[in-house]
Parts: structure tokens; sequence; C-alpha cells
């Protein structure tokens, strides 16, 4: 893969305004200069964004519709009305009912939840669903993580009685479903001062809300914040502001006293013991609570993460686990098949968007796959699948790049979308998927800039291995929790060399294990490049080369720290303006 290295060096002006925060904050002017790129640029700005407070979360008022919302749960609870508390199959959807349940059920015992089958119902608020509810008596469904779209099916609920809450975070069409209340940030009319919460978010929000105006000390609102970190990470929402608050401290709560359903997660997982990041989530936690919603039923996981009891919490995550396992053998099956399409259809390759379907491909997978599809190829992707007379997948984009929209433009072809600008989800006639490929690969030609389609890694600062001390990799790690508009910074350091002891390593010798030195101490670093053996014999040959890189703790040697190295590239290669391409 050619990588573009994309390093824009500090103008003396930024340099002095580094230097100057640095000096006042006692840290290093290249992390300073940092901070100055995230838009903290003042003392006062950089300790509140060191030290997230709880005392800092926006007032839950100040979101649209939120004293109807409390109002119509007060009510509910003071008729003994029976409520349903409803969410999507994937994470945000199930962290957000777990939560929302868990909290609830403290304090009213006449209340259930509901996640939809992905196969027999499909996303969002469904008729079975309503009929499950009016058959059990619901008087009131909280619906999270959808239901933003749900005219229809709202209309009905309210034709046999049933009352809705909405508490969603993706884009809102003009008209909106006839709910009691609907809480979400991107309405056009709500001027909730933070935009992009997650599902789980808006849900905590109602909670926060409902304690608030019940007197409940919001310490009883804390044990739950372990969810609101796990969908955070995983629906890949930005970590700043309101995010950042919440997931620091439900990061915190997750590494010292994780809810039972998700101890049992992380037991599974083998992630006992270390402390948990929202890498760990992502990659470890995140792929199992979605696995039964993509293979089976996502009810099973929100009975997990309610669950009472450790060694029934346990039991059910070994059975999600077996789920993950069948998903991975799925996504690789589909993701080669979907690799082989693109390599036939030469025409598909020099376009700026990818759009692929086939009958036999699992409707839960759909979406993993046009991940993978956008980390190869770079460019928007669609994946669909046949369901019946129906075509139904998912989308996902390169940064920048507005998927959501781009979908939006085909509007008319499509019989339900939703979604968000890097994460979308459509349904349309399977006669009209040509029609949809071709206006929306037109929209992609017609709207993407060509930096959006190249494999770029943005730099943060060349330092050198000298600058890399222990009291650096701790200031360094004030910087997390990690994820969009927050990324974890990569470095680039230039001319180092093989201190001779480097070597590949790997199940399969894919990765090379490193021991390196600059040319301008004699400070010898350890690194880790996951497979790049490639690059093994230019690197054994005594040659200097530049690396990209994270500071990670090394989870095998407490207390020491490892280079993450994801590109290497010879010294000689180094163009002039600061950006060059292996």
């Amino acid at each position: 893969m050619q990588l573009k290295w994309n390093y824009k060096p500090p103008t003396s002006e930024e340099q002095k305004a580094a230097e100057e925060l640095g000096e006042k904050l006692t840290i290093s002017p290249v992390l300073a200069a940092m901070l100055i790129k995230r838009g903290i640029t003042t003392e006062s700005a950089a300790k509140r964004f060191f030290r997230p407070q709880l005392a800092d979360l926006i007032n839950p008022f100040l979101m649209k519709d939120m004293d109807l919302a409390v109002d119509r749960l007060n009510d509910a609870m003071g008729r003994k009305e029976r409520i349903l508390v409803y969410g999507d199959y994937d994470v945000d959807g199930c962290t957000a009912v777990a939560l929302v349940y868990k909290f609830l059920r403290q304090y009213y015992s006449n209340i259930d939840y509901y996640i939809p089958d992905r196969y027999d119902e499909g996303y969002g608020v469904s008729r079975k669903g309503i009929d499950y509810a009016k058959e059990t008596g619901v008087k009131l469904i909280i619906i999270l993580d959808c239901g933003i779209k749900a005219i229809e099916e709202i209309t009905y609920a309210k034709s046999v009685g049933i009352d809705f809450i909405i508490c969603d975070h993706h884009v809102p069409d003009e008209q909106m479903p006839p709910a009691v209340a609907i809480l979400n940030p991107k309405r056009p009319d709500d001027t909730f001062p933070f935009k992009d919460l997650c599902g789980c978010g808006v849900g905590f929000k109602f909670m926060q809300a409902f304690a608030k105006n019940n007197g409940i000390p919001f310490s009883r609102l804390i044990p739950l914040l372990d969810f609101c970190a796990v969908s955070i990470a995983a629906d890949l929402v930005s970590v700043t502001d309101e995010n950042r608050i919440l997931a620091f401290h439900g990061l915190k709560q997750l590494n010292q006293n994780p809810s039972i359903g998700l101890k049992a997660i992380i037991d599974v997982c083998g992630l006992n013991g270390r402390e948990l990041s929202m890498s760990d989530i992502i990659f470890k936690i995140g792929p199992r609570i979605n696995a039964s919603g993509r293979m089976e039923n996502g009810k099973e996981t929100v009975d997990l993460l309610v669950e009472r009891d450790f060694n029934n919490a346990l039991a059910a995550a070994k059975h999600i686990d077996k789920y993950n396992e069948q998903r991975k053998d799925v996504d690789r099956q589909m993701t080669e098949e979907a690799n082989q399409i693109v390599a036939r259809l030469e025409s598909q390759r020099h376009q700026s968007s990818i759009v692929l379907y086939d009958e036999n491909w699992k409707k839960g997978v759909v979406g993993i796959v046009a991940s993978r599809l956008t980390e190869i190829y770079f460019r928007p992707t669609v994946v669909l699948t046949r369901d019946e007379n129906l075509a139904t997948g998912s989308a996902r984009s390169v940064a920048g790049f507005d998927v959501y929209a781009a979908i939006k433009s085909c509007r008319d072809l499509l019989l339900n979308f939703g979604g968000h600008t890097y994460a979308a989800g459509l349904t349309l006639r399977w006669d009209d998927v040509v029609k949809f490929r071709n206006r929306f690969q037109q929209y992609v030609d017609e709207h993407i800039q060509p930096e959006q389609t190249e494999a770029m890694l943005d730099i943060d600062a060349r330092i050198d291995f000298k600058d890399i001390t222990k009291r650096f990799h701790n200031d360094l790690k004030r910087f997390a929790p990690f994820g969009p508009s927050n990324p974890k910074p990569l470095f680039c350091t230039e001319g180092v060399y093989d201190f001779g002891t480097s070597k590949v390593v790997g199940r399969e010798q894919e990765h090379i294990k490193l021991e390196l030195i600059d040319s301008k101490s004699s400070n010898v670093m350890n690194g880790i490049a996951f497979g790049q053996s490639a690059s093994a014999r230019y690197i054994k040959s005594r040659r200097s080369f530049d690396i990209a890189y994270t500071i990670e703790d090394n989870v095998f040697k407490r207390g020491t720290m490892q280079l993450q190295i994801e590109a290497i590239r010879p010294t000689e290669e180094e163009e002039t303006d600061g950006s060059s391409a292996l």
C-alpha cells in the first residue's frame, strides 16, 4: 500500500505559542503544540482537557423536549403503566437499552426491554415490536439509537394507545414522527451545545434529567458510565467535550468496577489485569457485543449486559464469544469474495466509490465488509445483500466525506435509510440496485476530494529518541481517551538504524520486533511493526530509515514503553516539502 506521509512543521508563531503554553503547563512544547492543534490554547482549557470533570456535563434540560420526556416518564410511573425500553441491535443500541433499563428498574418494576431481530424485523421500529408491546400492555416505549424516521410505525403505535419517547442521534428528516418527545441533538431546532452524542449518550442525558427532576443523586448514574464509554468507542463518535467527559469516567468505571455483564466479556476477551483503553473496546469488547445481533438476535447481548449474577453472565459471554468466532469466519469469506469482485471489475477500481451486492451475503456482516473495503481501497463503500425482493446493506466512508449525504441524494430510490457522516444503512428494491449504484457513484465523483482517497499518515510531530522520556510518555497518556477528533498522536523519527537485534516474529513471520537507535542519541528504543516483515531485509542492511509510530505501554514489561510502528521508509526517499510516499 502506498502511504503518503503528511507533516506540516509549525510556523515560528506556532512554535512560540507552544513554548509559552508548555511552560505554563510544565509539559514539552511538542505536546503543547498538539493541544493547540486541538483548539486548546489556554492553561484553564488544558486543565479541563487533562482532568475532565463530571460536574462540567451539560445540563440535560437544555436538550429540546427533555422536559416533555421526563414528564411523560413520571406520568407513566405514577400511573403504573407498563414501559418498554426498545433499541437497535448494535453496540450503541444494546448499551443504551442496558443503561436505561438498569437505571429505571431500581425505581420501577413494570418495565421490560426489546431488541428487534435483524433478520426478521430489520432496523429500527417494527410493526412486530409494536404489536408485542400492545399484547403485553405497554403504554410507553422509550426507543434508543433509532426511531427518528419511523413516522408510519409510530403513527400506528399512537393509534393503538402507545406513546413513544425517541432518544436518537441520527440525522432527522424534515418531517419527524408523532412521538410525545424527541431527544436528538441533531434536530435543526435543538440548541443543545454538543451535537455528537451517541445513542447511549442521549439515553444517559435522559436518565440524568430524570434523576435531577426526581431528586436522585447523580452518584447513582456513575456505575452506568462504563456503557457510555463502550458505546462512544464502538460508534466512533468524536471524543471531545461531553463525550470526552463520559468516555474518561466511563473508562475509569470499566477499569475499576465494571458492570457484571461487561466484566464477563472482559474475562472472555482475556483482558483481565490490564488497563483497558478505547482500542480494547473497539477491537475486543465491541465486536463481541455486536456479534449476537449480527449472527442471531441482539436481545441475548442485553440479557448479558443487565445480568445480576456473574456466573450466569460468564456463561452468556462465552456463548456470545462463539457468535463472534462465527462472525469472523463469515467476515473473512465475504471480504475475500468482495475483493475478488473488485479485482474483476476493472472499471470499478478506477472509480471514486465502491458499490457491491450479492444475494448470498449475510445481512449482519455487510457493515463490517464495507469497513474492510474502505480500509483497503480508501473509497466510500456500499455493500448490499438480498432480502426477498429488497436490497439491504450498509455504507462506510473515508475521512472527511459525508456518505450519509451521498445516500440521501438517492432518496427517491430508497425505501429507508439512516445514519451519519461516516456510516449509514439503507434499503431499496433489488431491481433498483444498478440505478442506485450509478447515482451514488456519480455523487461521489462530483463531491469527493482527491486527497480523501489517498492512504494518508498524518504526522503530529517530528521528534528524536532523546525526546521520548518517561515524563513525556506520562504526559502523552493524559491526552487519552483517544478517538475521532482526538486521535492518538503519531510521531516521526528520521534516520534511525537497527541496533543489530531486530528480528522477524509471529506465527507466519509477518511482524518485526525492533531495537532501534537514532543518529542524535544513544537511546535504544524497542518497537513492534505489525504486518511489515517485507521491510526486514532493508532494516537488517544497516541503512538508515524513517519511522512513523505511536508510543505505547509495553504490556509484557510493566513500566516500560515501546513504539508501535505504523510505517517504515528509507531515509533517502524523503521529499523536501515534508510529504513523502513509501
